[in-house]
């Protein structure tokens, strides 16, 4: 590169220039483009040794790049330099514009510090503008913008003509380091899309590879999967379900889609699904098959997002839980029911009576007393109990409270007749047993209090809960005869027939070993008596078990459970009118067989 004594600039420099220029844009890396701006240096600006000093995200320099001789490239390429000692340097000496020279009478004080250095052996300079080999010049490279962020610094040492550069060799470095600022700038733009395109492209295959993986966990899982929408008009339909959910209810994938599982859920059930948080919530419940059936099903929820901001879908994992609430149904009934008999047991039976009755005695509920208990009809006729028109507590039986003994759907009649629960007043669904007060009313004044009708010789028409007491004459000599094989035979001949003798809705309950109770709600005195008639005289025909006839008499006694009383009282009165009944008998009439 000339100086300024030259009046004119050769143009195979000024292509040279261009060349070097040119060749900065077409560098694909970063350190390609490095390497291309010291190589620039020395091919194009005619110095012997240029390097490039990067910033790195600590704000050190480090020697990136080096040309003009391999022995030094090799001794300080990699190492870094201290912000600080640069800060120094670049505040030292003549400013040429943006560069920076320091002569040798200056740098001397710079031969210890931590920046990686390289000089050339040289004679000391004849002249005045002579190159001196300690002398030193910059070319920081700043980032276009008005914040100026140094990039790095372009060093370079001993101008292949000896001399000091003049105006045109120190504008010519000036724009080249700010062109090379530029391609600097691009490369690490170029870098940093390359790596944000490969950190993309892996994310997109990780994303597609976790979409087919949730797709075969979905489609091929063997319990029910289905997802739903969240919000809108459409919440809760059903957008995709798979195939075990639909083997499971018995429905193809195209139909689930017109329903959500509002619509198919038992409508005892609904206020449990609706109860069930979207997330993380937990039900079992009953979802209805196309046959019409029901299957119990466990429902686990979570909330999935389609995108970061996108919609958020409902994931519902659906279980088939009908074996394990069979056999829960099962050990529920065998805790609360006779083994042998199959009838409610005594704890069962305990928990219905105490279901009917409470504390309060009845004389202390006003016009409560008895409310659901007035107005017994029988068929449309007034009066008690005729067996004749009704056949033995056949059906149509109702009392004033609006009880009605008709088989419900799904009624099995035989050994447990009514509700699984027990009995039910019109205030149980609504309101449980827990008779909450109202208006500072008393606590029990939603319950239907029920009193023992008059046992005189006028019936007075009230109805009440009658127990019946039942007590076998005669069975224990037929155990002791037969054995126990037969006696066994005999107590499930008689619990038939005792529940055949009753209406739905009553209860036959074994309290253990020949005792029986019966509850019979709205009856009056004389319908008690003359229910006691019809279930003595439907036990004493004899019972055949293996080919031979044998035969049991009953003794009854009937109590009537009232508010105000225990379970124990209401059952202590029974058993005791059982034996004032049983005693009041002759022998031969109380022994059948």
């Amino acid at each position: 590169m000339e100086t300024e004594s030259e009046p004119y600039v050769r143009l195979s420099t000024l292509r040279q220039l261009h060349q070097v220029v040119a060749d900065l844009n077409t560098a694909r890396s970063l350190a390609d483009t490095l390497q291309t701006v010291a190589d620039g240096v020395v091919a194009g600006l005619n110095y012997e040794l240029a390097c490039v000093n990067l910033v790195r995200p600590d704000g050190d320099l480090v020697v990136a790049a080096f040309a003009g001789s391999s022995a030094a490239e090799a001794l300080i390429t990699g190492r870094v330099g201290s912000r600080a000692s640069w800060d120094r340097r670049l505040s030292m000496g003549s400013g040429w514009g943006d560069l920076r020279f320091i002569p040798h009478t200056e740098g001397w004080v710079l031969m210890d510090d931590d920046v990686p250095q390289w000089h050339t052996d040289g004679p000391a300079p004849r002249f005045e503008d002579e190159w001196h080999p300690h002398d030193r010049l910059y070319a920081p490279m700043y980032a276009s913008g008005s914040g100026r962020e140094l990039l790095g610094v372009i060093s370079v040492d001993r101008p292949r003509n000896g001399r000091h550069p003049g105006p045109w060799g120190q504008e010519a470095l000036q724009m080249y380091a700010s062109q090379s600022a530029i391609a600097i700038s691009n490369a690490r733009l170029r870098s940093n899309m390359q790596r944000a395109l490969v950190r993309l492209e892996r994310e997109q295959q990780a994303l597609r590879a976790s979409e087919e993986s949730f797709r075969q966990a979905f489609e091929y899982a063997p319990s029910g999967m289905a997802i739903a929408e969240m919000g809108g008009d459409q919440h809760g339909r059903l957008l995709r379900t798979n195939d075990a959910l639909c083997r499971l209810l018995g429905r193809p994938a195209s139909v689930m889609r017109r329903y959500s599982f509002a619509d198919l859920v038992h409508p005892e059930d609904i206020g449990t699904l609706l109860r069930t948080s979207a997330e993380g919530g937990r039900a079992e419940l009953r979802l209805g098959r196309r046959d019409g059936t029901y299957v119990w099903v466990s429902l686990r929820n979570s909330v999935v997002a389609d995108t970061a901001d996108g919609p958020r879908f409902l994931l519902t994992h659906v279980e088939d839980i009908e074996e394990r609430k069979r056999h829960e149904l099962q050990l529920a009934h065998r805790a609360s029911h006779d083994a042998l008999t199959g009838l409610p047991n005594s704890a069962e039976l305990r928990s219905r009576l105490s279901a009917r009755i409470c504390e309060r005695p009845a004389q202390a509920a006003g016009t409560a007393v008895g409310a659901g208990y007035t107005g017994y009809e029988s068929g449309g006729h007034d009066g008690g109990y005729d067996s004749a028109r009704d056949g033995g507590y056949g059906p149509g039986y109702t009392t004033g409270s609006g009880y009605e003994s008709g088989h419900g759907p799904g009624h099995e009649p035989g050994h447990d007749s009514g509700h699984e629960s027990g009995y039910e007043s019109p205030y149980e669904h609504e309101h449980g047993f827990g008779f909450e007060p109202a208006n500072g009313a008393g606590p029990y004044d939603h319950h239907v209090h029920i009193v023992a009708p008059s046992t005189g010789e006028v019936d007075d028409g009230t109805k009440g809960l009658a127990v019946l007491f039942c007590d076998l004459d005669g069975f224990k000599s037929i155990n002791d005869r037969f054995g126990h094989h037969t006696g066994d035979a005999v107590l499930i001949e008689v619990a038939r027939r005792l529940t055949t003798g009753v209406r739905d809705g009553d209860t036959v309950a074994r309290l253990g070993g020949d005792e029986f109770v019966v509850l019979a709600d709205g009856l009056g005195a004389a319908d008690a008596a003359d229910l006691a008639v019809r279930l003595r005289n439907a036990i004493i025909p004899p019972i055949r078990v293996d080919g031979r006839a044998v035969r049991v008499g009953a003794s009854f006694g009937i109590g009537w459970a009232e508010c105000g009383m225990t379970v124990e009282e209401v059952l202590n009165s029974a058993d005791q009118r059982m034996y004032i009944e049983k005693r009041s008998r002759a022998k031969v009439h109380r022994r059948a067989g």
